[in-house]
């Protein structure tokens, strides 16, 4: 994947998550299964076949291919609800109990805002189905996740560019997640910390 490469949807969820696990999926082509990328697949088989249904007079249609040529963006939302009255309202599914998650957010604003450039109407509103719950947790398409996606996406073209992955964050964040092991945030930060140190030291003992 290049900066000049439409930017996958996903990819604005791995980066508003940890800018580092979007680096290594989406510029180093790694990636690693836990039990919770396991969860999450098992609930995307759900919505992964294309299709649609009509339930009480609404088109529901799975995995329908998305994409805006004026974001540079490509992928495809789990679910769209296609409304009498004209609303279109995505869904994205994901695992775990209803609570809010910017990075889930993010990504469902990003789906909005293809289907505003697609259809050429207003998507006000999406949605997270959580599937442990089975909950849905409505989310308003605001001016703020709008500048956010707008953000996101200008922030992994710049990544891409580079050809530099960023630092790790060695928070609460890196426990649950599968890219760890290659990741190793603990040790690179204790050698970033380790460097430090050492040109600390070098600079109020010149000469040693």
């Amino acid at each position: 994947m290049t900066e000049a490469d439409p930017i996958p949807l996903s990819a604005l969820q791995h980066w508003a998550y940890c800018p580092r696990q979007c680096g290594l999926i989406h510029l180093e082509q790694a990636f690693a299964d836990n039990i919770h990328t396991a969860r999450g697949q098992a609930v995307h088989h759900m919505v992964d076949t294309p299709g649609y249904e009509i339930k009480s007079g609404v088109r529901v249609e799975r995995a329908l291919p998305l994409w805006s040529d004026r974001l540079g963006l490509i992928g495809k939302a789990d679910l769209v609800e296609f409304h009498p009255d004209g609303t279109v309202f995505p869904v994205e599914f994901k695992h775990g109990a209803k609570r809010q998650k910017q990075h889930d957010d993010i990504q469902l604003a990003a789906q909005a805002m293809c289907l505003e450039d697609m259809l050429g109407r207003p998507v006000p509103k999406g949605a997270i189905f959580h599937a442990s719950s089975h909950r849905r947790r409505e989310v308003a398409i605001t001016l703020e996740l709008r500048q956010r996606v707008v953000e996101t996406a200008e922030a992994i073209r710049a990544m891409l560019a580079s050809g530099r992955l960023p630092p790790p964050v060695n928070d609460a964040r890196c426990k649950e997640c599968s890219m760890k092991d290659i990741c190793q945030p603990e040790a690179i930060a204790d050698h970033t910390r380790q460097r430090q140190q050492k040109q600390k030291h070098d600079l109020f003992n010149p000469g040693e």
